[in-house]
C-alpha cells in the first residue's frame, strides 16, 4: 500500500487497524524526524527532536525541544535512541495524532 512518502514498507505484517501499511489509517500532512525518548506506554512512543530559536535581544540561538506522541504499529521494532520519522494522521486519542512510518535504527543504543 503507498503511503504517498519515500518510506520502505515493513517486512513484517501487522493486524493493528491503526496501521499506515497494514491497516486503514491514512497519513497526512507533516513529517517530522527525531529520536525516541520513551516506549513505556503501549503502542506509543515519544519523540523528541531538538530545533534552534534565534533569540533577538542576545543576537543568539536558543536550543528547544519538543516531544510528540506518535502510535507505534506492531510491524515496526523500536527501541529507545533510535532514529524515527513520523507523519501526522487523524487524532488516535488524546495527545496522538502522529503514527511511525519508518525507522532508521543506526541511533545511539
Amino acid at each position: 500500500m503507498a503511503l504517498g512518502l519515500n518510506v520502505p514498507e515493513p517486512e513484517a505484517g501487522c493486524s493493528d487497524p491503526n496501521c499506515p501499511f497494514h491497516g486503514t489509517l491514512s497519513v497526512r500532512g507533516q513529517t517530522v524526524e527525531g529520536e525516541v525518548a520513551s516506549t513505556d506506554m503501549d503502542k506509543t512512543v515519544v519523540v523528541e527532536r531538538e530545533y534552534d530559536v534565534r533569540v533577538p535581544k542576545y543576537d543568539r540561538l536558543m536550543k528547544r525541544r519538543s516531544r510528540i506522541s506518535a502510535h507505534h504499529p506492531d510491524c515496526l521494532d523500536i527501541s529507545v535512541g533510535d532514529t524515527v520519522r513520523i507523519a501526522e494522521t487523524r487524532p488516535l486519542s488524546k495527545t496522538k495524532s502522529h503514527v511511525v512510518v519508518a525507522t532508521d535504527t543506526e541511533g545511539e543504543n
